[in-house]
């Protein structure tokens, strides 16, 4: 809409809510703050939907074209903790800022939008959280699942693509992302993000935000070279759509690209140890099935410190390097710093921690002062690490020969640390606007300005006096008034003696008011002193954040070196304290652990039964069985999490561990329908054992934990066992099975590489006592009953249930027919006969039951039928129908 069109479409309105409308319809999909003095205001629907949103109080004020205006407004002040819950319901601010001046204003004060906040683009500090990082990640969908992608952590700088990324939707989860952006053509991928139930922002964006050719031009002005080949990503690459489509963006709710984006992290997927959202949730790496967020990996490993520690051990645990000899990313590396630590003569790792907490969140603080939205305090605290930093390194040092390339980040640049003490005040204010940011004696202009402010009232005293003593009237009187400023009052009596460079300013009944060149003078300055002090103040600050930027790079990786320190004293700390050990590497496939524990289980309980873990290429599918509460899901876990804890880098809960390569963990574990996607509890576990199906190699780790159990018994045998031979056979990944079928222990006869072992229990007066411990072979009682009564099932319910298990195993040792799948017609071969083997009263009862429709009895009458079944079969006479007829 044209603005010609816009003003027609406001003509009736008053000036200011045209220009309101006018800012409005150009940010459709945003709340819009709209500055007015010392609140931000929401009109019409916005102040509607922000009261709703926000808890407050919706009102309404005048009037506008014929109508009253709905409003309603957060203080300036406060706003940012009103911006933080509105992003967390995943909502965009336009924040809109008066930038004309009021005297000087005819009609309304000009605004405008100075940036838009939304959830993928935040780097205040205060709208973010500490320990976690939020992405802004672009979408270029290819075709099903599969995509290219590119991600942004505003609040770090790093950037990362992945090319022709097979599960895109599985991916989010690992890049943190809180929102997505799409091509506006991709319905397709937009109906499986929304059927994924994933919690971020969602937006579309027009084909030309996503064109390859902009996209490379844009990144090689942004990155100051003429070619990206040295990121890994050709001219020709796709992924470049996604990446300008991020800068685009980025242009338009921050108003500026991101300067402090120093390159491209082109990740490989091949070479991680992946885990999908599902193995992550399963394993409770960082919420527990309950989505509480602890006890989990995360909250027991988080010895950590400082808040960029914390983001860097939870990216760690997500994107863990296959290669554990990698330079920089491998688990050795890691281990052998642990290690070392851990060995020193003096408790280094506490040593370390003390220190690290002095440390701010050096990372964030400089992505602040590469935008240009940096606060003071921050900027004092990051002049007073330094001396924590010399203090890191110097406790390093007996271990620098594993610390080389964190030792050569830590060291600041001694021009940084200069300028930020000569210039900050001790303790500066909060905010640059507020002043008193700049030491005193650094700004000759600025001192000048403080002083006339600060003493004004100094200055008038010793004015006063000099003009008694030199005019010989005792009562002179310097004062003040917000009409006529500075004034020298005189009584009348004494105004013959009043000197020639008097001014009269103001006549009062009893006296007469002055002003002299000099009082004018003071005047003038003491006046405007504050703000010119504060405007002085604004230009200081504009220098010394351009003074800054050319320490953001060294700011950046001595960021990146602290927070990794930190994660490895955290990383040592636990290993100390419950007593891990270091593993090892090998390059054949397979698993051996000896004595493993589950490293979140063991910290909750007295004592924790530890057990073994051996699968190789001669044994790889371990079908586990025993009772329900045995420990069966605990032990698969704990197996995936010291692998996982290995190639982290970490030491592990076992007494000794080697491991081959493993490139991914799979898990099909526990039950729970997807009510937002329309999908059942079985669904769902058909949907995760079919992906696994697709994606495991021989190098796959894969936990299955009961499958089949949400359908018929027959039905759900039938697929576990399919879904075991085909992981056995074609797959051949290292499996561990977990059954209530005990039919499926055969296949550790049947096949090559099947073995059976099972969680042991034993009952004693009734109760069943769980001994937690790997045995061979498998179970030979599920304890269902016992199990039950533990879970605090009535008795009566136990004794009839109890009464029913004995006439179903009695039934199925004389008569075992087959179960029919209720959706499927009875099916016969003519050239077998069924019956041949069954006496007259079973055939009889057979026969019924082919002709017997469930829909056309009561239950009344299908109990009566059970009745005269069971007392023919005792008693083998003939059967009767319901007429009473044999």
């Amino acid at each position: 809409m044209t603005s010609g069109t816009l003003a027609g479409a406001h003509a009736g309105h008053t000036p200011m809510m045209q220009q309101f409308l006018r800012i409005k319809a150009e940010h459709p999909d945003t709340l819009l703050f709209y500055r007015m003095g010392d609140f931000y205001e929401l009109f019409y629907e916005d102040a509607q939907l922000g009261a709703q949103l926000l808890g407050i109080t919706l009102t309404q004020r005048g009037a506008s074209a014929g109508a009253p205006i709905p409003m309603a407004g957060v203080p300036v002040h406060a706003v940012d903790q009103y911006l933080a819950r509105l992003v967390k319901l995943g909502r965009s601010v336009a924040i809109c800022e008066q930038i004309g001046d009021p005297a000087t204003s005819k009609g309304p004060v000009e605004r405008k939008v100075v940036r838009i906040v939304t959830p993928g683009t935040l780097s205040d500090t205060q709208l973010l959280p500490e320990r976690e990082d939020r992405s802004l990640v672009a979408v270029l969908p290819i075709s099903g699942q599969r995509a290219h992608l590119a991600a942004l952590v505003l609040a770090s700088g790093r950037c990362m693509v992945v090319l022709d990324c097979a599960d895109w939707v599985g991916q989010l989860q690992a890049m943190q992302a809180a929102e997505v952006l799409l091509p506006e053509s991709a319905e397709e991928a937009f109906a499986q993000l929304q059927q994924s139930g994933f919690k971020g922002a969602t937006l579309k964006l027009g084909a030309a935000q996503f064109a390859s050719a902009s996209g490379l031009q844009q990144w090689r002005e942004l990155l100051g070279v003429s070619s990206l080949e040295g990121f890994g990503i050709a001219a020709g690459d796709p992924v470049l759509g996604a990446l300008g489509a991020l800068l685009s963006y980025l242009k338009r709710t921050q108003g500026h690209w991101p300067s402090h984006i120093r390159s491209i992290e082109r990740m490989d997927l091949s070479e991680r140890l992946m885990l999908d959202a599902v193995a992550q949730r399963n394993l409770e790496l960082f919420e527990t099935l309950r989505g509480e967020p602890s006890p989990t990996l995360f909250s027991l490993l988080d010895e950590t410190r400082s808040s960029g520690g914390a983001r860097l051990l939870r990216r760690w645990l997500v994107e863990p390097h296959q290669n554990p000899h990698h330079p920089h990313q491998g688990a050795l590396v890691r281990q052998n710093q642990i290690a070392a630590l851990l060995e020193s003569s003096t408790n280094l790792p506490q040593q370390l921690a003390t220190i690290l907490r002095e440390i701010p969140d050096i990372e964030r603080i400089t992505t602040r002062i590469a935008l240009g939205s940096v606060r003071p305090r921050e900027l004092a605290a990051l002049r007073d690490a330094f001396t924590a930093l010399d203090r890191l390194c110097a406790s390093l040092q007996p271990c620098a020969a594993r610390f080389t390339d964190q030792l050569a980040s830590l060291i600041a640049p001694p021009p940084l640390a200069a300028l930020l003490i000569d210039q900050l005040a001790p303790e500066p204010a909060a905010l640059a606007r507020e002043g008193g940011v700049f030491r005193d004696g650094f700004d000759a202009q600025l001192d000048e300005l403080r002083a006339l402010d600060q003493h004004c009232d100094q200055f008038l005293l010793e004015f006063e006096q000099r003009e008694r003593e030199r005019t010989g009237i005792g009562t002179l009187r310097v004062g003040f008034n917000q009409v006529h400023g500075f004034y020298i009052e005189v009584t009348h009596g004494q105004a013959a003696r009043v000197p020639d460079d008097y001014r009269r300013r103001q006549t009062l009944k009893g006296a007469e008011r002055y002003i002299t060149p000099e009082l004018k003078a003071f005047e003038d300055k003491a006046l405007s002193a504050k703000q010119r002090a504060l405007s002085r103040e604004r230009v200081l600050y504009e220098a010394l954040l351009a003074g800054l930027q050319p320490y953001v790079i060294p700011l950046q990786a001595l960021a990146q070196a602290s927070a990794h320190v930190d994660v490895i004293q955290a990383l040592a700390q636990v290993a100390a304290r419950e007593q891990w050990s270091p593993p090892r590497f090998s390059t054949g496939i397979g698993i051996r652990i000896e004595s493993g524990r589950h490293p979140v289980v063991q910290a909750q309980v007295r004592q924790f039964i530890a057990n073994d873990c051996v699968l190789d290429t001669q044994q790889r599918l371990m079908l586990i069985t025993g009772p329900n509460m045995g420990g069966k899901s605990t032990y698969m876990r704990q197996v995936a999490l010291i692998v996982l804890l290995a190639y982290v880098g970490s030491f592990v809960p076992a007494t000794s561990c080697e491991l081959g390569p493993i490139d991914r963990i799979l898990t099909r574990i526990g039950a729970s329908d997807d009510l937002a996607g329309g999908r059942s509890t079985f669904m769902v576990e058909m949907t995760e054992a079919a992906s696994i199906l697709h994606l495991a190699s021989e190098r796959s780790l894969v936990l299955m934990d009961e499958i089949g159990r949400g359908t018929s018994t027959y039905d759900g045998l039938s697929l576990a066992h399919a879904i075991a031979e085909r992981l056995a056979e074609h797959n051949r990944c290292l499996t561990l099975f977990a059954t209530h079928y005990f039919e499926i222990t055969a296949l550790g006869q049947s096949f090559g590489g099947a073995f059976n072992r099972h969680l042991a229990a034993v009952e004693h007066q009734g109760k069943v006592v769980f001994l937690h411990q790997l045995r061979e072979g498998p179970a030979n009682q599920s304890y269902g009953l016992q199990v039950a009564r533990l879970a605090g099932v009535p008795g009566a319910v136990i004794q009839s249930a109890r009464k029913r298990l004995q006439q179903l195993e009695q039934s199925a040792a004389q008569f075992d027919p087959s179960q029919f799948d209720l959706f499927a017609p009875p099916t016969t071969d003519p050239d077998v006969d069924s019956d041949s083997s069954l006496s007259a009263s079973q055939s009889a009862i057979l026969g019924e039951l082919h002709s017997l429709q469930p829909d056309d009895i009561s239950p009344r009458q299908a109990l009566d039928l059970l009745a005269q079944w069971k007392a023919l079969m005792n008693s083998d006479q003939p059967a009767i129908n319901d007429s009473g007829t044999p």
